[in-house]
């Protein structure tokens, strides 16, 4: 083989192999611009897990929270009629994808979601407004859905929200409560 036929094949698995081992590493999906792991950003998520966690808004209001701390609730699942629909942030919804609605959590946000019946987790982004029914905190993806074991006979779950990255209205990243390793913290 031609020494430019190795480079190109050499090039061609790297580009398959690095990105293959950068998400197994990575300890969260989603784009959190900063690391889990350094000691600043875990003293931000532990102070912000011990605060006591938020409750869901009742109607129909949009009403940011860029505090980072964690929300109680239950998940529900987009319906599929929703498929292909521009979502609040301009994207097309999927449901095979790892999307969420939120009526709190600004657009962008990375959080993981806890299934409190079977302690399940999954990393979400927020991309759209929602769920509009009291007492629903996040609207998920099938896919998602699945993730955490929400089955067609069990359509709504009781959930933690631990977000992870929040955007802040002056264009910063904020570190949130579930960006501690592991599940999201139950405690109060």
């Amino acid at each position: 083989m031609k020494t430019s036929g190795r480079i190109a094949t050499c090039m061609a698995l790297a580009l398959v192999v690095i990105p293959a081992a950068y998400a197994r590493t990575t300890p969260h999906a989603g784009s959190v611009p900063f690391d889990v792991n350094n000691p600043q950003i875990q003293a931000e998520a532990r102070k912000l897990a011990k605060e006591p966690a938020i409750s869901p808004l009742r109607g129909h209001r949009i009403v940011e929270d860029h505090s980072g701390r964690r929300q109680t609730g239950k998940a529900s699942v987009y319906s599929p009629e929703f498929q292909g629909r521009r979502m609040a942030d301009g994207k097309r919804f999927n449901n095979a994808g790892q999307a969420a609605a939120s009526k709190t959590l600004p657009l962008g946000t990375v959080a993981k979601v806890t299934n409190l019946s079977n302690d399940r987790t999954a990393v979400v982004t927020v991309e759209d407004h929602g769920p509009y029914v009291d007492g629903r905190t996040v609207d998920l993806t099938r896919a998602t859905a699945r993730q955490i074991g929400i089955t067609s006979s069990k359509g709504v779950v009781p959930v933690i929200v631990a977000p992870i990255a929040v955007p802040q209205p002056d264009g910063t990243i904020k570190p949130g409560s579930g960006a501690l390793p592991g599940p999201s913290p139950h405690g109060n």
